[in-house]
């Protein structure tokens, strides 16, 4: 059985639950509420991984509600604690961006990442609390971090795979300028309930044209294609055994307050009369270290890991999911021990599908 390693690549941490903007589609239970993070909880984050940073490259990803919404200042004073051992990471709806803030980033070597869904009118789920549109204040945010020659990448949320969509989006990520590209097929999860089954015809035509797009013009990092691409190649040259790690890493989510949730940052904030609050410990009472160390004693991921096991013994995809994410167990099924989500088929089955069915239709014809 695969257990959950004690040592994380990285952490995410919660500088605010606030968020400026009311995006249709968004999981977050807090988003109205300005509940910030006292220094204290970073101090102490900073000390559980310092040891890892001075090893191996390290990340601390900021993730909101809108981390901005925190400010300058009080972010600031939250990065304080790490030095200069980690990189820190961004996820942004951009809104907020502007010259000041760009300066911000170059002084911290804040790596930036923007939520966008394409062109403008793809964009009518990302909506400001009034439900006013929000499309022009992010290509404004964007327009910001291009005027100081900053880096960034690009996440996007697919609502409905369609025919011709991948085409468009991709030409749209190309002239917008990011470095990395990364596809999200709406989740049921968090307090967004839409569904989100599609025809699976639809979504492995979406991923097979997005790979073709790709290829005529690879100028920036597709994200899941690369994944699958990776994967394919590993099965070719045998080694895709070694692909899935040993150990899941643990994606401990440090919430407002200090607690930690480990695997699922979309379950940071939910309760449930069965599982609790889903957090595995607190950073302000017992180090992030020994937190880790404890995780199979937290309830629901020992039932997480048993669902783990029933996939690698039922699923042929296992090689390349590694097993359905927690937050979407529990969402789509109200439990971590059943097997294939629907995000499961819309951005693993249908991706790998589509990239294989890519590869069939462009096969070199024998001479």
């Amino acid at each position: 059985m695969r257990g959950i390693s004690s040592v994380p690549t990285y952490v995410v941490m919660q500088p605010t639950t606030l968020c400026n903007l009311d995006c249709a589609y968004c999981y977050l239970p807090f988003r109205k509420v300005d509940r910030r993070m006292p220094v204290a909880v970073a101090e102490a984050v900073a000390a559980s991984i310092a040891g890892w940073a001075r090893t191996r490259r390290f990340s601390v990803v900021w993730h909101g509600g809108e981390p901005m919404a925190a400010g300058r200042d009080h972010l600031a004073a939250l990065f304080a604690p790490f030095g200069a051992g980690v990189e820190h990471h961004i996820q942004t709806n951009a809104t907020l961006i502007d010259d000041e803030w760009c300066e911000f980033f170059k002084t911290h070597g804040v790596r930036v990442s923007v939520s966008v869904d394409g062109p403008e009118a793809r964009n009518g789920d990302r909506v400001t609390r009034g439900r006013r549109p929000a499309y022009d204040r992010i290509v404004k945010g964007i327009a910001a971090l291009r005027r100081h020659d900053i880096p960034f990448s690009a996440l996007c949320v697919v609502g409905r795979p369609e025919p011709g969509l991948a085409t468009e989006l991709y030409s749209y990520f190309l002239e917008l300028g990011c470095d990395v590209l990364g596809i999200n097929v709406e989740e049921l999860e968090g307090v967004n309930e839409r569904p989100n089954r599609h025809p699976a015809a639809d979504v492995t035509g979406f991923w097979a044209e997005l790979l073709a797009a790709w290829r005529r013009d690879p100028r920036i990092h597709l994200r899941e294609v690369e994944w699958s691409l990776r994967y394919v190649s590993s099965v070719l040259d045998g080694t895709a055994d070694d692909l899935l790690p040993r150990e899941l890493d643990p994606i401990p989510t440090v919430a407002h307050d200090g607690s930690v949730v480990l695997l699922s940052p979309e379950l940071a904030g939910f309760h449930d009369p069965r599982y609790g609050d889903f957090t595995s410990g607190n950073v302000l009472h017992t180090p992030l270290g020994e937190i880790l160390a404890g995780a199979a004693g937290t309830p629901w991921i020992a039932e997480f890991l048993t669902g783990v096991e029933a996939c690698r013994g039922t699923c042929p995809y296992f090689g390349f999911c590694g097993g359905a994410h927690a937050a979407n167990r529990y969402f789509e099924h109200g439990r971590f021990d059943r097997t294939e989500t629907d995000h499961c088929r819309n951005s693993k089955i249908r991706l790998l599908e589509g990239v294989l069915d890519h590869a069939r239709d462009h096969e070199p014809t024998a001479v």
